[in-house]
This record gives structure tokens, sequence and C-alpha cells, in this order.
């Protein structure tokens, strides 16, 4: 594991909330959900030091920290285009837009956009909710090579079969909380379908509308990608230990 994330750190926060560090110290957090996330050990709820964030989608358990960080860190924030709109007008001037399939340097690594299945909004201060754009996932890639994807909230696609042949990633982050995102039957096929070697299943369990359990993902990665590790990690757990 070590000589695969080349000097990278993974530090997962909970839900779909990681915080990646780069060999050159570069802090990049992906979806921000720790103030109200009961999953986030209550001493990693202040976000430190942030480079970088990159968001997924407008749901409040990616988005609701979004602003409070990006306005205490002046981290650069990468979102679609509605969502980079919609931050600047809430005076976040250092947001970089970024749709499906394009590429950007950011925060020390190379970030592609890819698609994913899902909905996005955001929630208003009044209860009401504003379009999102369409929701996507990340490839990250490092100086070393090393390559993590990031999919979001999403269902499987068969698309994610190109994802693995452009992208390679080497580490895949698979939502497998059912109902709301892909079940654990439909995420060992996306594990599949990605050609992917080590796998941490997200965003499952937070709230009872999540009902996937990694016991449930591994069973089924067994049986259509045995070939592929699963990676169980609890909020607060680093990847590189």
């Amino acid at each position: 594991m070590e000589d695969m994330l080349g000097g990278a750190r993974i530090n997962y926060l909970g839900h779909s909330t990681f915080r990646l560090v780069t060999p050159g110290g570069e802090q990049i957090l992906i979806d921000p959900f720790l103030t109200d996330n009961p999953q986030t050990p209550d001493e990693l709820k202040e976000a430190g030091g942030v480079d970088t964030i990159l968001v997924t989608h407008g749901h409040f358990d990616h988005f609701s920290d979004v602003i409070p960080v990006a306005r205490e860190t002046g981290a650069t924030v990468v979102a679609n285009f509605e969502i980079f709109s919609y931050l600047q007008g809430q005076g976040i001037e250092n947001a970089m837009p970024m749709q499906k399939g394009g590429t950007a340097e950011v925060g020390g690594v190379k970030v592609t956009a890819t698609h994913a299945f899902h909905s996005s909004s955001i929630q208003t201060e009044d209860g009401g909710s504003i379009y999102g754009g369409e929701p996507v996932g990340y490839v990250v890639e490092f100086q070393s090579g090393f390559r993590l994807y990031h999919a979001g909230d999403t269902a499987v696609f068969g698309d994610m079969r190109l994802i693995g042949e452009l992208y390679h990633p080497d580490l895949a982050l698979l939502p497998i909380g059912n109902q709301v995102v892909m079940s654990p039957f439909e995420a060992a096929h996306a594990a599949r379908l990605l050609g992917v070697g080590n796998v941490v299943p997200i965003h499952y369990g937070t709230f009872p509308f999540l009902p996937g359990t990694p016991e449930e993902f591994q069973k089924h990665l067994g049986e259509i990608a045995p070939g592929a590790a699963v990676h169980v990690m609890n909020p607060g757990d680093d990847l590189s230990s």
C-alpha cells in the first residue's frame, strides 16, 4: 500500500469526505461535510489547513461546509459551472469551474471530472433549493502517478469501464449505501467495470436511508471482482498508516 500511494496520505473523515495530502504537503478536501456529520470525530470537525476543495454535487451531505471552509482558508474550490456560479454569488472568488471530461492542474495534483448518475441541488436558508448542475466524480492523479477515483454519489453505469480504460485508477472510493446511491451489489459491478485493484466503500450508515454495509459489499465483490482488495476505513483512519 505504501508503495502504491507514493507518499500521498488518504484520510477518511466520514460519509464521503476525504482529506488528501500530497507528498509536497498540499491538502485537498473532497466533499467537506464536517460540522453536522455524525460520523466525523469531534477532533476532526475543524478543517484546518486546506489548499483545494473538490465538490462532486450540491447536496448538503457533500456541500454544507464548502463555503465556511473556503472563507476560512482561501482554498480553491473546484465544482461544476452551476455551483461555481453560486459560490461566486456568495462571495467565494477563489473558485474554479470544471465540467465532465475536463482536466486541470490544481493543488499539486491533476484532476479530471467524470460522469456520475445522481442529482444535484443546493439547499437555501429559507428551506428551498436551487439547481446544482450535474453531479460529477473525480479522478485525482498525484505526481508519483498514483491515481484515485472518487465516484461521488452515483449508480453503476457502463462507462465506468471507460473511466478504467482512460485513467487506470489504483484506488476507487465507491458509495455502497443503497436507496439513494449504489447498492453493495452495484458497487461490486462498478469495481469490476473499473478494473481497479483497491476499493474503499463510502457513503453508508450515516443515515437510515443508507442501509448498505461493507460486509455485503465484500461478499458481492468476492463473487464479481475477486481480484479487488477492500479497505474498510473508519472515520479518522489514514490509508497510509
